[in-house]
């Protein structure tokens, strides 16, 4: 059953404040989500927290039952906490009621099925974990078969973007490969593999989205190299009507995948 935490000091509660630190997450393997919301949305999916913290505004909450049912069956630790802790290790002033620990899950590469979805997402180098969890997010709503993280990119399952994700971190299947691996299986990829640059000469609603649509962005400060951007069927560019020379890496993203599905 849970127990009543009320110490900063507590060693559990340590770990789980350590969990801001990509070095803490790589290590454990585990990862911080916060919310009832996004906590429910992991359960409905099968995916049970390792510890589960919640505060007095969410005792007896059903979902919050629901939860703690799900983690004391996978003998994880429930811990009814103080609204400081709750704060301390959300690192926010007003935080939400319930904070869950999972474990981090990623899919291989070569499990990827490009039969299972229209449309798949890979992001080169990207660098803000806001815009990863948005991409995420987008992709889940669209449908996609998977977000693949090609080369050195921060980290999905930060705090910042899990939250962005809002829950979608638990449906979508994230992938890491190198730019070795990602060109080696790019090269059976079986539709078209579309990627954007602001010199491409072809408009995104004119070109072809043979599915499954395979759709390569680069980050926010480069987009595409030229290596990438020639791993790609076509290259294509989305037209700027203002005085702004290009979009947010989220947005730009969200139009592609919606182009192509």
């Amino acid at each position: 059953m849970s127990r009543v935490v009320t110490s900063l000091t507590n060693p559990t509660v340590k770990a789980v404040r350590g969990l801001h630190l990509r070095k803490e997450r790589d290590q454990s393997g585990l990862f911080v989500a916060e919310g009832l919301k996004i906590v429910t949305e992991a359960v409905e999916l099968g995916r049970a927290p390792r510890i589960l913290m919640y505060g007095k505004d969410a005792e007896g909450h059903p979902l919050l039952k629901r939860a703690i049912q799900a983690t004391l069956a996978v003998k994880g630790e429930v811990i009814e906490v103080t609204q400081d802790i709750l704060a301390k290790v959300s690192r926010r002033d007003n935080p939400q009621a319930v904070v869950a620990v999972f474990d981090q899950a990623y899919t291989p590469l070569s499990a990827l099925d490009p039969a299972a979805a229209a449309c798949f997402v890979a992001l080169h180098r990207v660098r803000d974990p806001g815009n990863l969890g948005t991409i995420v997010r987008t992709a889940d709503a669209a449908g996609c078969g998977a977000v693949i993280l090609v080369g050195e990119c921060c980290d999905p399952f930060s705090v910042e973007a899990v939250r962005a994700t809002m829950g979608s971190i638990f449906a979508v299947p994230i992938v890491k490969a190198s730019e070795a691996e990602f060109a080696g299986w790019r090269s059976d990829w079986p539709g078209s593999v579309v990627g954007t640059l602001l010199t491409a000469e072809v408009d995104h609603r004119q070109a072809v989205y043979e599915r499954p649509a395979l759709i390569l962005m680069g980050n926010e400060q480069q987009g595409l190299t030229p290596d990438m951007a020639a791993l790609c069927d076509v290259n294509v560019k989305i037209p700027m009507r203002g005085r702004a020379d290009s979009l947010n890496l989220s947005v730009a993203t969200g139009i592609m995948i919606y182009a192509a599905t």
